[in-house]
């Protein structure tokens, strides 16, 4: 059986609460120690910097994927077993998307939504099949499942769109869901 890649999307930023930190680091640390390999966006800044270096401290393999133009904001981590740069973003997210099988997105800003939002609408139009978890430590996804709501309740998007994403508080109810996805 080949080895399994969870792609994270997060935070170049650590965010306000420290619940964010302490969960990246579990989740980078539980990637590899069910031998799955972290596929990311490259940084060593933020959250990215966090669960990369949990992950890669644990012995993970790495796979990071950065635009040439946030190399220097990003602070690209050219110590990963795979680092990749991209000409541009949208390059970045389908090279993560096509190299890992499922993905999961903690607390992060709007790259992070944009992220999120692609692969929902890629999910949603058929062109992959791939889990797609948010980490929603400290309820900080609340808001945006609200908002799937509201948008199906408007009639915007059928119901079957909120059962493409699964909601997991904490690192260990995303491994544990990975764990039964996978299985």
């Amino acid at each position: 059986m080949s080895m399994k890649s969870i792609c994270v999307y997060c935070g170049s930023r650590s965010g306000a609460d420290p619940a964010f930190a302490e969960q990246a680091t579990a989740l980078g640390r539980g990637i590899a120690q069910e031998g799955w390999r972290l596929v990311y966006g490259a940084g060593d800044v933020g959250l990215m910097g966090v669960v990369a270096r949990a992950a890669q401290a644990a012995g993970a393999d790495t796979f990071g994927v950065i635009p040439e133009h946030l190399l220097k904001w990003e602070v690209g981590k050219t110590d990963l077993t795979r680092f990749i740069v991209t000409e541009t973003m949208h390059e970045r997210k389908k090279v993560m998307l096509m190299n890992a099988d499922a993905i999961v997105v903690m607390p992060g800003g709007a790259g992070s939504l944009d992220e999120f939002f692609e692969v929902l609408t890629w999910r949603q139009l058929g062109l992959h099949a791939k889990p797609i978890l948010l980490m929603n430590v400290a309820g900080y996804w609340d808001p945006l499942q609200g908002l799937l709501d509201h948008v199906v309740q408007q009639g915007f998007a059928d119901e079957s769109l909120l059962g493409f994403v699964q909601s997991e508080a904490s690192a260990d109810a995303v491994l544990a869901a990975l764990r039964r996805a996978f299985s």
